[in-house]
């Protein structure tokens, strides 16, 4: 079935209402039956298929006594839901916004990421992604709510059918010192090890590289059979969700160039082995 709507909006309100039905241990079709939804529709919302009424949605929080901020952002989701492109401020808990992350990622046939400044969150070891969290300004409660829910993002790669990953990883990443030299060699061990599985391809662009758009930021494109692939742009206290075609459709030419000028698999790997000793 064609979707209606797979805006990164549509996304996030589809994750959220469906977490919200399984976190009070309701089935699907006895929620459409008590509130009067054809299980056909409520199975389409919670997948981003269909973008539902404000009312349906406002009616699903109220039988579940969502309230406060959480019930108006979901509201606002509903209203705005099929905008293609979303800039979300990123929130020191976890938020509707990295639900629409987790979304996005774990529906995905296909991931390409392009890491300027730091390895990407799914290639991370449990001790890298704690040096970045303890340094982002969290208490140590949400540092480790923050770093659970990263390390449980890592699971698409060794799912049964796992996502096909291609990163493209500056020497800079490589380099950065995030954290000591101990954790950066095995941070360097992890990526060869990945690197392994055939999903996942990781390549390295240079330093010596000439200049390219990359160097204005990190980006992550995911890719769908049937629907319109997403880009997302970090920033250190926002992200921006982009699914209109014209600046997918620069991403996506962006990551050809950065994917051309990178080192091949082979040469990249002798690289990050270097980098580990």
């Amino acid at each position: 079935m064609k979707p209606t709507s797979s805006t990164p909006r549509a996304r996030t309100l589809a994750g959220s209402l469906r977490e919200l039905r399984e976190a009070h241990g309701m089935g699907l079709r006895k929620l459409a039956r008590i509130l009067g939804f054809a299980p056909q529709a409520l199975s389409l919302w919670e997948k981003g298929l269909r973008v539902p009424p404000v009312a349906s949605v406002a009616l699903i929080l109220g039988y579940f006594k969502v309230s406060g901020e959480k019930q108006k952002h979901l509201i606002e989701l509903a209203e705005t839901a099929r905008e293609p492109n979303w800039v979300a401020k990123e929130l020191p808990e976890i938020s509707p916004e990295l639900t629409g992350l987790l979304e996005c990622e774990k529906s995905a046939d296909k991931i390409t990421a392009w890491a300027f400044n730091v390895i990407p969150g799914i290639l991370q070891t449990p001790d890298y992604a704690r040096a970045i969290l303890d340094n982002s300004n969290l208490t140590p409660t949400q540092a480790d709510s923050h770093l659970l829910t990263r390390l449980d993002r890592q699971k698409i790669l060794f799912q049964r059918e796992p996502v096909r990953y291609h990163a493209i990883i500056s020497e800079r990443a490589l380099r950065e010192p995030v954290a000591d030299e101990d954790i950066m060699s095995d941070q360097m061990d992890h990526l060869l090890e990945v690197a392994k599985k055939p999903t996942v391809s990781l390549r390295v662009l240079t330093d010596g590289t000439p200049y390219h758009p990359g160097i204005h930021g990190s980006f992550f494109v995911y890719e769908y059979d049937n629907l319109t692939p997403i880009v997302l742009l970090e920033h250190a206290y926002s992200s921006a969700f982009l699914s209109d075609k014209y600046r997918v459709r620069a991403y996506l030419r962006l990551a050809k160039q950065l994917s051309d000028r990178a080192m091949s698999e082979e040469a990249s790997q002798t690289l990050i082995a270097e980098a580990a000793k």
